[in-house]
């Protein structure tokens, strides 16, 4: 009757929770963000097999704002890493705050992305003059899209302060957000390399 091929009752997890348990919750970010690193190498790999087959290519300039914005995103990624070492010393008020600046930063992140798209649409790089201001726009697009989408669990993760008892908890959805935010700050870099290098 014994079957050694089963893991024992007390290590089943069961499916039909309400809640994602931690290491759920850590697997399902890293599987998500999987399928955006794969979105963005694919988008690059678009953007170099257009370039290199292109007659009609104009590279879009990178307005100064795009290193101003890279400061900014470094500095997120910073201040995630202060709400993590509070909450490790148990200073939870100096976590949020720091929370709150991290979504502050993000917010600035995205309105000077939106004022580097309005200085090149203004110097005439629309999207349909050539390939690289649709690529361009196209790819920053869909990176400010995953911070916005950030932010909601950013919004989530602050209510917790208000509501979760468990330490453990919040010391997770900061981790959380923290990996998704250092993750993103990754793909920035990378695709200002790819446009500094075409």
């Amino acid at each position: 009757m014994e079957k050694p091929w089963l893991a024992p009752e007390s290590n089943v997890v069961e499916l039909d929770t309400s809640y994602f348990s931690a290491a759920n919750r850590k697997v399902a970010l890293v599987l998500f963000l999987a399928i955006v690193g794969s979105l963005f190498f694919l988008l690059f790999a678009a953007y170099h097999m257009r370039l290199a087959a292109s007659t009609d290519w104009v590279s879009t300039p990178e307005p100064l704002l795009l290193w101003f914005n890279t400061v900014v995103l470094f500095s997120v990624s910073a201040v995630f890493e202060w709400s993590r070492a509070d909450l490790e010393k148990s200073r939870n008020s100096q976590a949020r705050k720091h929370l709150y600046l991290a979504g502050f930063l993000t917010l600035v992140f995205l309105a000077l992305q939106l004022t580097a798209w309005k200085q090149l649409l203004d110097l005439g790089y629309g999207v349909r003059s050539n390939p690289s201001n649709a690529f361009f726009y196209m790819i920053t697009a869909i990176h400010g899209v995953h911070l916005i989408g950030g932010l909601i669990a950013w919004v989530r993760t602050l209510h917790k302060f208000n509501t979760e008892n468990s330490p453990s908890q919040l010391k997770l959805s900061v981790n959380l957000c923290a990996v998704y935010w250092h993750f993103l700050l990754f793909v920035w870099v990378a695709m200002l390399a790819l446009f500094v290098s075409s």
